[in-house]
C-alpha cells in the first residue's frame, strides 16, 4: 500500500483522540517505525520524539530487553483473564511495584490506562467508606485546572472547562478548590501556607461528607504543567490524616522516573492512601496501569461474599501477561542502567538549556520538574498578555517544530517538552534548539497577521 493510499484511508476511516479531524486532514502524519528517541513517518521523515509518544516512552523505541521480554512471554501465553485467576507476570510485577512504591503501599489493582486507574481509585474511595459504615462520606475534592482522565468519573474529579464543559450534565459534582498558583510578590512559603489554610477551612466544614481528594503529584500535567509550591502536597497529606479523608495521588504522568524520583511523592515523603500509575510503567510499550493502595483500603473490602463488600470492577485485559512482562523488563532496566540518577543529571542540563528559551520575547514562563517541561507562550512578555486564542500560537509552533524534525503537542498556549528518559544531552539540546526556532517562527507569523 502506498503512502498516498494510507493517507487517504486514514482520513476516510480513522477518528483520532483529542484531535479536531479537520486539523489532521490539513497536516496528516502517519508513523511507520521508531528507534531510540526517533520516530519515522511513511514518507521517510525522521523526528525527535519530544513528547515521549504522549509522555510514556522511557528507554526509547525498540529497546532490546523489552522486545525480548515480550517475545519470551509470547512463547507461553499472550493473555488469560485476571478475574478470579492470577497469572505469573502479574504477581511478579505486583511484588515489584510494592517494593518500589511508598512504604505504606501494599496492594496492586491492575487496569489498562491512567484514566481507568483513577476511575478505580474514585470507586474504591467511595466504597471504602460505605463498607466501613460511613454512609455520608460521598463527596470528592479536586484542584482547579486538574486533569485525571476522560472517563465520566475522572472528568467529575477533574476541572478543565475546555475538556469537560460539554459533558457537565453527565458528571457528579465535586468540590473544586483553587490550585495554589503564585501571585505577584508572593513567596512560595506564603502561597503554600495560605492554600493549606483554605483547604483546612474546607475540611473543617465538610470532612464528614468528604470521601477523598484527588491530587496530581507536584505538577499538573494536562492543565498546563503547573508546579505546586514546595510543601503543599505534604501539607495536604497531613490534613487528610487529621480529618480522616483519603488522599488519592495521581502519578500517571509523573511516575517511573519522570521527575527525577521513581515517584514524585518521594520528593516530599508523602504516603498516599491510594496512588495511580500508568504511562511509563511498561516503558511506553503496552497499556498497563495500576491503582496501588495501603492495606487498610484492601481490608475494607475483605470478607465473605455475603457481606457484599466485593469490589465489582475489572476489564477484559486487566493484568495482561504481555504488558506485565514488558513492565518487569522496564523496571529491570531502571536498576541496571541507574535511570533515576541519569534523569537527575539530565534535568539539570535541560534546566540550563531552557534558560535560553525563557529569554525569548514570546515566552512568559518555563515550568520544569525533572524531564517534565511546559513553556507558556505570550504575546507580550512584560504584560504576559496572551495571543488571541483563535491564532493557536502553541499549536502552530508545534507544526513548525515538526517541519524542523521534532514532534510534540501543545496544551492551550503551553508547549510540552517531555523527552524519553533515554535522550542524551546532545539530543536534549537539539530538541530545545528546534523548540526555540519553532516558537519564534510561529509567534512572529501570528503578530504579522494581526497587523
Amino acid at each position: 500500500m502506498t503512502s498516498n493510499d494510507l493517507l487517504a484511508k486514514s482520513k476516510k476511516h480513522l477518528w483520532l483522540p483529542f484531535t479536531q479531524m479537520s486539523d489532521y486532514e490539513k497536516d496528516p502524519l502517519i508513523i511507520e517505525s521508531g528507534n531510540g528517541v526517533y520516530l519515522k513517518d511513511i514518507e521517510g521523515n525522521t523526528y525527535l520524539d519530544g513528547y515521549s509518544s504522549l509522555w510514556l516512552n522511557v528507554h526509547g523505541h525498540r529497546k532490546k530487553e523489552i522486545d525480548e521480554a515480550i517475545e519470551k512471554q509470547l512463547q507461553l501465553i499472550a493473555h488469560s483473564t485476571l478475574l478470579g485467576a492470577a497469572n505469573i507476570p502479574s504477581i511478579q510485577l505486583a511484588e515489584k511495584l510494592v517494593e518500589l512504591a511508598p512504604e505504606a503501599i501494599t496492594r496492586v489493582f491492575y487496569s489498562d490506562s491512567g484514566a481507568e486507574a483513577v476511575e478505580i481509585a474514585v470507586k474504591m474511595a467511595y466504597q471504602y467508606w460505605q463498607n466501613r459504615g460511613y454512609e455520608n462520606k460521598k463527596s470528592f475534592v479536586t484542584l482547579s485546572n486538574g486533569y485525571h482522565g476522560d472517563t465520566v468519573g475522572t472528568m467529575s474529579v477533574g476541572s478543565i472547562e475546555l475538556y469537560h464543559k460539554v459533558y457537565t450534565s453527565l458528571l457528579f459534582d465535586a468540590i473544586v478548590i483553587p490550585f495554589p498558583a503564585s501571585k505577584e510578590e508572593q513567596t512560595e512559603s506564603d502561597l503554600c501556607r495560605e492554600s493549606l489554610k483554605q483547604l483546612r477551612e474546607l475540611f473543617e466544614a465538610k470532612h464528614e461528607e468528604i470521601a477523598g481528594i484527588t491530587v496530581e503529584a507536584l505538577i499538573q500535567g494536562a492543565g498546563g504543567m503547573n508546579l505546586m509550591p514546595k510543601g503543599y502536597l505534604k501539607g495536604v497529606e497531613q490534613l487528610c490524616k487529621e480529618f480522616h479523608i483519603l488522599l488519592i495521588v495521581d502519578e500517571v504522568a509523573t511516575g517511573f522516573g519522570r521527575t527525577g524520583k521513581m515517584f514524585a511523592v518521594e520528593h516530599e515523603n508523602v504516603q498516599p492512601d491510594i496512588m495511580t500509575v500508568a504511562k511509563g510503567i511498561t516503558g511506553g510499550y503496552l497499556p498497563i496501569a495500576a491503582t496501588l493502595t495501603q492495606e487498610h483500603i484492601y481490608e475494607a473490602f475483605y470478607g465473605e461474599y455475603t457481606d457484599l463488600k466485593t469490589f465489582f470492577h475489572g476489564h477484559s485485559y486487566t493484568g495482561n501477561q504481555l504488558g506485565c512482562a514488558a513492565a518487569l523488563a522496564n523496571l529491570e532496566i531502571f536498576e541496571k542502567e541507574n535511570i533515576i540518577q541519569q534523569v537527575e543529571e539530565k534535568a539539570l542540563f535541560l534546566e540550563e538549556q531552557l534558560k535560553h528559551v525563557a529569554e525569548l520575547e514570546f515566552v512568559g514562563a518555563v515550568r520544569q520538574l525533572g524531564l517534565m517541561c511546559g513553556i507558556q507562550l505570550v504575546q507580550h512578555k512584560r504584560t504576559s498578555e496572551p495571543f488571541p486564542w483563535e491564532q493557536r500560537v502553541a499549536y502552530r509552533s508545534t507544526l513548525k517544530m515538526r517541519a524542523l524534525g521534532m514532534l510534540t503537542r501543545p496544551l492551550g498556549d503551553v508547549i510540552v517538552l517531555m523527552p524519553p528518559l533515554a535522550a542524551t544531552n546532545d539530543q536534549l539540546k537539539q530538541m530545545v534548539d528546534i523548540m526555540k526556532e519553532g516558537i519564534m517562527e510561529a509567534a512572529t507569523e501570528c503578530l504579522e497577521q494581526q497587523v
